[in-house]
């Protein structure tokens, strides 16, 4: 039987009497693990970076005949209920197999950077991967001083809304709550904020949170926050350089589908749901928008791979993305201002012009400050360039909002990143390896949860009504089957074969971040006007939060699965949108990686098993 498990910093002797009959060592090729199978060092392998996992408690079955005639060699099986490590001989390729509890534990370990330090004895009492190492353990573990720590403080300070049973602590549950809701679906290979929603929608149904009076305003600016996070990234992510490229096809891609799949739902929301037309209108153009939490992470993990980079479809995509959000944007901020602004019809369409005007006005001068200040060469250049750009974007938020020109700020925000990304870019900076736009990703992990956890208290299961659900599903499906197809007309004429654009189509229907924060910015709105005005936008974050569950697991599966089908594979270096991965923090929900010389499909870790047995024949064929 063998038990494997995690040992750091050092290798472990194998038991006799494998020690005394061979001398390998199996490299485990990731940037996150290496495997050890004797104390005897290769000249190939490196020492453990990471970690070290060992192969112990191995049974030998020898052949008595070949281990008294035959050169030194192995001739042994090692299994563990469906694990399973076999070596032949020098020449055959062992067979390495692990079970799914395994790989599941396996994928549950964090990859680790640097050597750590853990007790004498936690390698024994906690094996790998079935425990975390001591180094996650000590990092959860000083959260949860600080978090006991800062809570202590807010005791102090605010007093009983932040004991249990207040409403602050019962957000601070929630968030909490969802965020580790979204750890399991990830871990599950789905999109965490579905189950970030799905517990904010236990939480409001099982009676555990209640928001009301002072909270109310604290949990719409939480919301704002997350949308200057999320609108941020958007804009950090698009490529100025192949932008300027494609330019006119994703011009025609972003706004041609995206004006179809609006146009659809409003005006089926309008004739099946009875939506006024300005409510429809507005319901269609939040929905129309595409998830870049969702279409993003399983781009980078295609492109880094080489799939669709030749003819710049990942780059294609993401760009698309963030000019439907800005699209959104755009139409967000003039709906809700014809829809709950107390000027004339007339005004607020001379206004919309201009609210558009001074948003990308705004976004331009502040990225172009942000170029100057602070200076490139400044030690503490990234810090502040933080600091202004996420200054900057809160400004244009809360303060756009306080005048006439609502839709001015988001717009404003995806600008000024945009810009700042242009400027950087040409400063030396690469898009891939931005320490700006990873700090907003950490950033998002914060706000992520927060944003969607908030969003799923929005529904309340007993005032739904089957016929509305059912109703919704079907408007959401019509339309993306539109959209897919309207976006396979659109791409006619290009470059791209058919398979491409039935994958850009795909891509294109995850519904996530967009819909998380405006649909619920429509319900704030339209509080202090008549009941049947909160009573449509309660509607619209409805369908915001359908499409939401349909929609993001489904797009994260499709694209995962059809990239590698769909799409062509160029070889590094062939072209120069070819990307060696995304930044080190974004979480990637890749299901499946393509096994080229089978033609199927394994995980992710299986597949980093499997690279081990060309290491084991190359170390073998030298000791021979």
């Amino acid at each position: 039987m063998a038990g494997m498990y995690m040992k750091r910093d050092s290798s472990i002797d194998l038991p006799h009497p494998i020690q005394a009959q061979t001398s390998m060592t199996l490299c485990w090729q990731s940037e996150s693990y290496q495997v050890n199978g004797a104390k005897i060092n290769h000249s190939n392998c490196t020492p453990a970076i990471l970690g070290v996992v060992d192969l112990t408690k191995l049974r030998v079955h020898q052949d008595d005949n070949a281990s008294s005639r035959n050169v030194p060699g192995l001739n042994s099986t090692v299994t563990e209920s469906k694990k399973a490590v076999t070596y032949q001989n020098n020449n055959e390729l062992p067979n390495i197999e692990f079970s799914w509890w395994y790989i599941f534990c396996l994928k549950c370990r964090q990859k680790e950077v640097g050597p750590g330090w853990e007790p004498k004895y936690w390698s024994k009492t906690c094996p790998h991967p079935y425990c975390p190492s001591f180094r996650q353990v000590a990092r959860i573990m000083a959260l949860l001083i600080t978090v006991v720590l800062f809570w202590g403080v807010v005791i102090t300070v605010i007093g009983a809304d932040a004991k249990p049973g207040g409403q602050l602590f019962n957000i601070a549950v929630l968030v909490i709550s969802a965020y580790l809701g979204g750890w399991v679906l990830r871990m599950l290979t789905l999109p965490a904020l579905v189950g970030m929603l799905l517990v904010g929608i236990f939480y409001q149904n099982a009676g555990l949170i209640s928001i009301e009076g002072k909270y109310k305003g604290l949990v719409s600016v939480l919301r704002k926050i997350a949308l200057v996070v999320i609108f941020t990234r958007a804009g950090l992510d698009l490529d100025p350089v192949a932008l300027k490229k494609l330019y006119c096809r994703v011009l025609i891609l972003a706004l041609v589908p995206w004006f179809f799949e609006a146009a659809v739902i409003a005006v089926i929301v309008y004739y099946l749901l009875s939506i006024p037309w300005p409510f429809a209108i507005l319901c269609g153009s939040i929905i129309a928008a595409v998830a870049p939490a969702v279409v993003v992470p399983c781009l980078f993990r295609l492109r880094s791979k080489g799939y669709g980079v030749a003819k710049g479809i990942p780059t294609l995509i993401i760009a698309v993305a963030g000019i439907d959000d800005a699209a959104s944007v755009i139409a967000f901020g003039v709906g809700t201002s014809m829809l709950f602004g107390s000027n004339t019809v007339t005004h607020d369409l001379l206004l919309s012009p201009i609210s558009i005007a001074v948003g990308i006005m705004y976004g331009i001068v502040w990225g172009f400050i942000v170029k100057y200040f602070p200076e490139r060469s400044d030690p503490y250049v990234v810090p502040l360039r933080i600091m202004m750009l996420t200054c900057g974007g809160l400004l244009a938020v809360l303060g756009f909002e306080e005048t006439s020109l609502e839709g001015a700020g988001p717009l404003a925000v995806i600008i000024s990143a945009f810009t700042s990304m242009y400027f950087w870019t040409k400063q030396g900076w690469n898009i891939e390896n931005n320490p700006v736009a990873t700090a907003f990703e950490i950033f998002w992990m914060i706000c992520e949860p927060v944003l969607f956890g908030l969003t799923g208290t929005q529904i309340i299961l007993n005032q739904l009504e089957i016929r509305f659900v059912t109703t919704a599903i079907a408007c959401v499906i019509i339309a993306i089957v539109a959209r897919i197809c309207v976006t396979i007309i659109a791409a006619t004429g290009s470059s791209l074969n058919f398979k491409e654009k039935l994958f850009i189509s795909l891509s294109w229907m995850a519904k996530a971040s967009v819909q998380a924060a405006l649909g619920p910015a429509v319900l704030e709105a339209s509080s202090g006007h008549s009941e049947v005005n909160v009573g449509h936008a309660q509607m619209i974050v409805t369908l915001c939060i359908i499409s939401i569950l349909l929609t993001a697991p489904a797009g994260a599966i499709i694209v995962s699965l059809l990239g590698p089908k769909l799409l062509t594979k160029a070889k590094p270096n062939s072209n120069e949108q070819w990307r060696r991965g995304p930044r080190p923090s974004i979480r990637d929900i890749t299901l499946y990686n393509e096994d080229e010389e089978n033609d199927t499909y394994v995980s992710n870790d299986q597949l980093e098993c499997d690279k081990t047995k060309t290491d084991i024949v190359e170390i073998q064929n030298e000791r021979i």
